[in-house]
């Protein structure tokens, strides 16, 4: 599976990288940025979004977000803190981009060489208001943060699948699903190889109890969470 995954520092400075699935080697392309693109939102009003989707604390314990994260489908649909997305445009490999927020106090030195992880979690299934099947995991993956003698941006290098993309497919009659972009990095800030547990299941992800998830998971495996976003999607037969 080709996974795409690009990294900004600013909101006029732009560097990409195109990382092929676990079964091929990582290819780096510099991709120029379009001056009227819009990254992300400023940590205070994702903070709030968050909170008022309820993201806060019922999936994540809240957090001072180091980054900024934003997702982008080929369709040309993009993660805008709970704007509401068409099933079919959101089918394919997202892009993740990433970018230093104004109140993140990291080092080059801190960001470089630490491995981080890329999840998302849909905490409303089967449906918000059942959510017995919760959370479901849809994505795992992570890459090594490198660092340019003639750049302070960050790049992830090696994106290794842990658990592949699967796209959102929430049942008919379940209303809005909340799909949860969350990124990791480890809390000792260890730049030594990370050995991740794989869920045994996307359910619960495999945890066996309802309503736990990726917060379990990223607590068993020693990470922290520096940014976040996420999206709304529904099935369409009501």
């Amino acid at each position: 599976m080709m996974v795409y995954l690009t990294t900004w520092i600013s909101l006029f400075a732009l560097e990409a990288l195109v990382v092929a699935g676990q079964h091929q080697p990582a290819e780096q392309i510099i991709i120029a940025p379009s001056e009227s693109q819009k990254l992300g939102s400023d940590v205070s009003k994702v903070q709030h979004e968050l909170k008022k989707a309820e993201i806060f604390p019922t999936v994540i314990d809240e957090f001072l977000p180091s980054f900024l994260l934003d997702a982008e489908w080929p369709s040309g649909e993009r993660t805008e803190l709970g704007n509401t997305v068409k099933v079919d445009d959101v089918q394919d490999e997202p892009t993740i981009a990433v970018r230093q927020s104004h109140s993140s106090s990291l080092s080059d030195e801190k960001r470089s060489g630490v491995t981080y992880t890329i999840t998302i979690t849909d905490p409303d299934a089967p449906s918000r208001d059942n959510p017995e099947w919760s959370e479901f995991c849809h994505f795992i993956a992570t890459g090594v943060g490198v660092s340019s003698s003639e750049t302070t941006a960050l790049r992830l290098s090696s994106l290794k699948d842990i658990i592949p993309y699967k796209p959102p497919g929430p049942p008919p009659k379940t209303g809005k699903h909340r799909y949860v972009f969350l990124l990791f990095a480890p809390a000792n800030g260890t730049t030594d190889p990370l050995h991740l547990t794989k869920p045994e299941d996307r359910k619960h992800w495999g945890t066996g109890k309802a309503r736990h998830g990726v917060r379990d998971w990223a607590g068993e495996n020693g990470l922290e969470p520096v940014a976040a976003n996420f999206i709304y999607a529904q099935n369409e037969e009501r």
